[in-house]
C-alpha cells in the first residue's frame, strides 16, 4: 500500500463491517428488528452528517436525485438491514455473515439482467462456482439443511444489496457532481423514513432493557455505519477500490470467528466449505482479463480503458500520425456476432461491484 497505515485501517474496517452481525445479534436482546435496523440508520446519519459539516459539504436538493436516492437507501439499507434482524432471530451471526457473502453474486447477476453487468468466461464461472457453494452451503438435499425462513430472510438481505448496487450504478455515478460522503448521508436520511414505516411490523413493543443489547447496537451505528465509511473513504482515497474491496473477503471470515470465540456458534464443515467456495467465485468475478494484443497495436480490456478514461493524456502530432498510421494497417473489423455482442456487454460492468460496493455504506 502507498501509506502503511492502510493497513491498520482496512483491518479494522473489516472487523467493524464484520462484527455487524454479532452486534445485531446482541441488540436482539433489548430490541427488535426494525428498531434496531432504525437506531442503526438514525445513528449513522447524524455521524455522516456531522463529518459533511466538517468538510463543508452541503446535500442536494434536486429532486430528481433525491428519487433515485430513496430507491437506492430501500434497496441498500433499509431493507437488507431490517431482513438482516428479522433473520437472525434464528440464524447464527456467523452464517448470516457467509450469507451476506453472496452480495458479489447477485449484484453480477441483476447487472447482467440489466445490461450492464459481464463478464469474460472465467467471471461466469466465478458467478456458477459462487451459487454452487450457496447451494452446498443450503444442502436441499438433506432433511436438516438449512432452508428456513430465517435464512431466506439474509439470503433476501444480500440480494436487495445486489439491487441496490446495480441501480446506483445506473443512475447515482455520475451526473450529480456530489462526493460519496454527501450521497451515502443522503441515502441514510432517506433510509430513515423507510425504517419508520417499517415499524409496525415489530417495531412498536417496548424496549428491553439489556445494557449490552443497547451497547452493542450504538456501536453498530456510530462506528459500524458510520465511522466504518468515512475509513472505507480514507483507503479509496489512498489506495483506490481494487485495494479497499478486499474488504469483502476478510468479513465473512470476521463474523465466522467473532461468532464462534463470542457466542459459541459452531459452523460445519460443509458450512466453511460453502464459505470457501463462494469467496473463491467472488474473486473470479473480480478478476481482471490480461492485455491482448493484435499486430502491433494493443488492445486493452474495457476495464482499463474505463480506469485510463479520467486520467489526462498528452502527446504531439508526430505520434498521433503514427497511431493512424499503424492502425490504418490493421483489417477492417465486421460486424460483431450475437456472442461477441453478449460477451462485450458482459465485460463493461464486470467491476460494478468492487468500485459501487466501496463508494456506499452497505455492510
Amino acid at each position: 500500500m502507498n501509506n502503511p497505515t492502510n493497513y491498520v485501517r482496512l483491518g479494522v474496517l473489516a472487523l467493524l463491517w464484520g462484527s455487524s452481525f454479532l452486534l445485531i445479534k446482541l441488540g436482539l436482546n433489548a430490541l427488535s428488528a426494525t428498531q434496531i435496523a432504525l437506531l442503526r440508520i438514525v445513528l449513522g446519519a447524524l455521524v455522516l452528517l456531522a463529518l459533511c459539516a466538517l468538510r463543508g459539504l452541503r446535500l442536494s436538493r434536486d429532486r430528481g436525485l433525491w428519487r433515485h436516492i430513496a430507491v437506492a437507501a430501500l434497496f441498500g439499507s433499509a431493507l437488507p438491514w431490517v431482513l438482516f434482524g428479522l433473520g437472525e432471530q434464528t440464524v447464527d451471526s456467523g452464517l448470516t455473515g457467509v450469507l451476506n457473502a453472496t452480495t458479489p453474486l447477485w449484484t453480477v447477476l441483476f447487472g447482467l439482467f440489466v445490461g450492464r453487468e459481464a463478464m469474460p468466461p472465467a467471471r461466469l464461472s466465478g458467478l456458477l462456482l459462487g451459487f454452487l457453494g450457496v447451494l452446498l452451503i443450503f444442502a436441499p438435499w438433506q432433511g436438516g439443511g438449512l432452508l428456513s425462513w430465517g435464512v431466506l430472510a439474509c439470503l433476501g438481505a444480500a440480494v436487495s444489496y445486489g439491487i441496490g448496487y446495480v441501480y446506483i450504478g445506473r443512475n447515482l455515478t455520475s451526473g450529480h457532481g456530489l462526493p460519496p460522503l454527501t450521497l451515502a448521508a443522503m441515502q441514510m436520511i432517506a433510509a430513515t423514513g423507510y425504517a419508520l414505516l417499517a415499524l409496525p411490523l415489530d417495531g412498536l413493543q417496548a424496549v428491553r432493557w439489556a445494557p449490552l443489547g443497547l451497547l452493542a447496537i450504538a456501536v453498530l451505528g456510530i462506528f459500524g455505519t458510520g465511522i466504518a465509511f468515512a475509513l472505507n473513504y480514507r483507503i479509496i482515497s489512498d489506495e483506490g477500490a481494487t485495494t479497499a474491496s478486499t474488504v469483502a473477503y476478510l468479513m465473512p471470515i470476521v463474523s465466522v470467528l467473532l461468532g464462534w470465540l463470542l457466542l459459541g456458534e459452531e459452523l460445519g464443515l460443509r458450512i466453511l466449505l460453502g464459505m470457501a467456495i463462494v469467496l473463491l467465485g467472488v474473486a473470479l468475478t473480480r478478476r481482471t482479463p490480461a492485455s491482448k494484443t493484435v499486430g502491433t497495436t494493443e488492445v486493452r480490456t474495457l476495464d482499463q480503458e474505463d480506469d485510463m478514461s479520467g486520467r489526462t493524456r498528452t502527446g504531439d502530432a508526430a505520434s498521433s500520425v503514427e497511431l493512424a498510421t499503424r492502425t490504418s494497417e490493421l483489417p477492417p473489423i465486421g460486424p460483431l456476432s450475437r456472442w461477441a455482442r453478449f460477451r462485450l456487454a458482459l465485460m463493461r460492468g464486470s467491476q460494478l461491484y468492487a468500485d459501487l460496493a466501496n463508494s456506499n455504506p452497505r455492510k
